[in-house]
């Protein structure tokens, strides 16, 4: 079997390249080594065909053209095809974030990517190939660290993980929600249908996203935000009641003084009274 191995000294704590090579395997040819990795390896196949499995995943046939990466800590089997065996190059990766950036991706979740030879991710990779293959200086280092991300680049954004992004924008949306709450909720104007325009998502998207994340509905931790409040003045100052209640965002008293014992079992007053006592 004619190929190639290099080991790489270029190190970075945060995307480390441990080796590349490329073989012509002959026909029916299977790595028989661990095949559970320590580290990323992702495959293009330049030329020829074979099959690819990993665990939890389907058989696929792949061919030239075609990508699949062998996932750090997944059992995985690989095997050239009996007449038309694969020629592939391969880069190995370590390091901390290299699971985030490959997590952005469809390759991450299908473990392989089709017909990618005409994209700028592929670009990216060829060109990070070869210029590892170069002899190292320091130009050189710096070539691979820009290729190395612009290739993660062209990746996450070519060939996205739909589930990953709609997880992170909600996050964020629930972020810019609960900031909004937390820097308003001593105003009276602050309620869920305003926050919901400041933002702008609806009720019910708004609902989900709490529910999802914190396990509450976003009037519920509002009125958590109000209450903790009110018992911190109750508890720490003289200030009448009503003027607590104005103090965290309730126009009259009466209502206050419900929403205060619905949540702490208490009337402000006897609240009161119980924290001066102990």
């Amino acid at each position: 079997m004619d190929g190639e191995y290099k080991s790489i000294s270029w190190k970075s704590l945060e995307s480390n390249i441990l080796f590349i090579g490329q073989d012509d395997c002959p026909p029916n040819y299977f790595y028989r080594g661990n095949n559970v990795r320590d580290n990323y390896v992702i495959h293009y196949i330049q030329k020829g065909k074979g099959v690819f499995s990993s665990a939890n995943q389907h058989t696929v046939s792949l061919q030239a053209g075609d990508v699949f990466i062998l996932p750090k800590g997944v059992p995985c089997f690989y095997q050239a095809d009996g007449e038309e065996p694969w020629n592939y190059f391969w880069i190995g990766f370590s390091g901390t974030k290299i699971n985030t950036m490959l997590t952005g991706s469809m390759l991450a979740k299908k473990r392989y990517l089709r017909q990618v030879q005409d994209s700028k991710f592929f670009a990216s990779l060829r060109q990070l190939y070869d210029a590892l293959r170069a002899p190292s200086s320091l130009s050189n280092d710096i070539l691979v660290e820009a290729l190395t991300y612009q290739m993660f680049y062209n990746l996450v954004t070519e060939y996205p993980n739909k589930q990953v992004e709609d997880k992170s924008m909600s996050h964020n949306q629930l972020k810019m929600a609960v900031y909004y709450l937390q820097e308003n909720f001593r105003s009276s104007d602050c309620n869920i249908t305003n926050l919901c325009h400041e933002i702008n998502i609806s009720r019910s998207y708004l609902y989900t996203i709490f529910k999802q994340d914190m396990n509450l509905s976003p009037q519920k931790y509002l009125s958590q935000l109000r209450m903790e409040e009110a018992k911190q003045l109750l508890q720490n100052t003289t200030n009448p009641v009503q003027e607590i209640a104005h103090r965290v965002g309730y126009k009259d008293e009466f209502t206050f003084s419900k929403a205060f014992k619905r949540y702490s079992g208490f009337s402000p007053q006897i609240y009161r009274r119980k924290v001066s006592f102990n």
